[in-house]
């Protein structure tokens, strides 16, 4: 009896673990947001070749956020010619302030992809509650990693993840 209490035992947890496990490496959801362009993109549809890909939720009005994506700029293309990462950034500025976007970008000589998400059912699908927010998904496009807010060095934190993925290092 106490063989078989002790087998159930262990079944549940490891069960339990293998379903945790599971639960921690979601993908992107499938939400409708825009080019700068106005066209509709899915997001389901951001992918990178099996290489890792930075999703960074920003706003024009954020400073943080333009001090972090213009930070990455600095330094995209070494990133990109090392790891292949990709970087994506999803502006969450509403239909009113949203105009602004393009500007900025062009301003800033971004190279990223940058989509709008002005009615906000990408951030909410997301967790998204405070910008910046910052993940990073594997080449299978699972994440493996999120942070909130920035500060000055920040972007090395990101491309030490990025490094790791692109190394098979489990990510924790």
């Amino acid at each position: 009896m106490k063989k078989s209490i002790v087998f159930s035992v262990l079944i549940l947890t490891l069960a339990i673990s293998s379903f945790t496990s599971q639960e921690s490496k979601r993908t992107l959801p499938s939400v409708t947001v825009k080019t700068l362009d106005g066209k509709p993109f899915d997001t389901k549809n951001i992918s990178n070749d099996g290489n890792p890909i930075i999703i960074s939720f920003w706003a024009t009005w954020c400073k943080p956020c333009i001090q972090e994506l213009t930070s990455v700029s600095e330094v995209y293309d070494d990133w990109q010619e090392e790891t292949g990462v990709k970087l994506v950034a999803i502006s969450i500025d509403n239909a009113r302030t949203s105009v602004k976007v393009k500007p900025l970008v062009n301003a800033k000589e971004w190279e990223y992809d940058v989509y709008l998400d002005e009615n906000g059912d990408f951030k909410r699908a997301m967790g998204v509650n405070m910008v910046p927010h910052t993940f990073i998904l594997n080449g299978k496009g699972e994440i493996v990693w999120q942070h909130t807010t920035f500060s000055e060095g920040g972007e090395l934190d990101m491309i030490d993840i990025v490094r790791k993925i692109k190394n098979g290092e489990e990510i924790k």
